[in-house]
């Protein structure tokens, strides 16, 4: 799955991932990334689990990628010039991707 163009992570890096250089010099932005991040952690690692499992897994985040995206569709998103929710969030993502080698053969 990780290689295949199908996935929606890969479109999602190839797309999101240089926003991470971007807001690099941004505390604020890393700030906001950083909370994007958690919160989808906490969407995907369920509390049962408890503290130390915070390991994000490849199909649950393309799974929940699948889910945002299908709801941005829906209110019909365009992505704006800065940074909004959408596009914290998606960048956050790829903060997942890459900070727990999703994408890696």
């Amino acid at each position: 799955m990780n290689d295949s163009p199908d996935c929606p992570l890969v479109g999602v890096a190839a797309t999101y991932m240089p926003r991470l250089s971007e807001i690099s010099f941004e505390p604020g932005l890393v700030a906001a990334v950083d909370q994007h991040a958690a919160a989808v952690c906490d969407a995907l690692v369920p509390a049962q689990r408890g503290p130390r499992a915070r390991t994000v897994r490849r199909e649950e985040l393309a799974d929940y990628v699948l889910g945002f995206t299908d709801w941005l569709t829906e209110v019909e998103w365009t992505e704006p010039a800065g940074h909004d929710f959408a596009t914290l969030r998606l960048t956050a993502v790829c903060w997942l991707i890459r900070e727990h080698d999703l994408l890696a053969a």
